[in-house]
């Protein structure tokens, strides 16, 4: 199945997420509850520091999807475009800048491996962002001059974007599980 043929068929769905991977639909699994507060910290927390910095970009929650090669529709947990504001009745980014993923039981590997060669695939991703909540830590992997990713670990302090020129305070994302 294509994008298009999957977005056809997802309207005529009465319930339920989904996710188009290498052309095949899959349903997307009920989030739990630290899942949902860790995604709501963070969304808050990049919104936030988009608003500080004046910068027009936009963060967004999941449901705005990326497009991946036609074949591959994925929901990000939270993910951020710049530059003009997107269409109301848009259900994708079409230049996503960052994108970030709260692990669950059942995605991880599939967060950490196919979503990391996916996400890069896609030439206006800076940044990926993997943020395991049972750990209180996160993986940044973010796009260098050079084309190349870089990684490192994340278990305090701030988590830096740049681009877009934001910063956001890891510590406060994981209080109050």
């Amino acid at each position: 199945m294509t994008v298009p043929e999957f977005l056809d068929w997802v309207e005529t769905q009465t319930h339920g997420r989904y996710e188009l991977i290498d052309g095949y639909v899959y349903a997307m699994a009920p989030e739990r509850v630290r899942h949902n507060r860790v995604k709501a910290r963070l969304f808050n927390a990049v919104d936030s520091s988009i608003k500080r910095a004046g910068l027009p970009c936009e963060a967004f929650t999941a449901g705005m999807a990326i497009n991946i090669e036609n074949h591959t529709w994925r929901e990000p947990d939270v993910s951020v475009q710049c530059g003009e504001r997107l269409s109301p009745d848009a259900t994708w980014l079409d230049k996503p800048l960052i994108v970030v993923e709260v692990l669950s039981p059942s995605t991880g590997r599939v967060d950490t491996l196919a979503k990391l060669e996916e996400y890069f695939q896609v030439p206006s991703i800076q940044h990926y962002l993997i943020v395991d909540a049972d750990k209180k830590l996160a993986v940044h992997h973010g796009r260098v001059a050079t084309g190349k990713i870089e990684t490192r670990v994340i278990k305090d302090g701030l988590i830096t974007f740049d681009p877009p020129g934001i910063a956001i305070d890891f510590t406060a994302i994981h209080s109050d599980h």
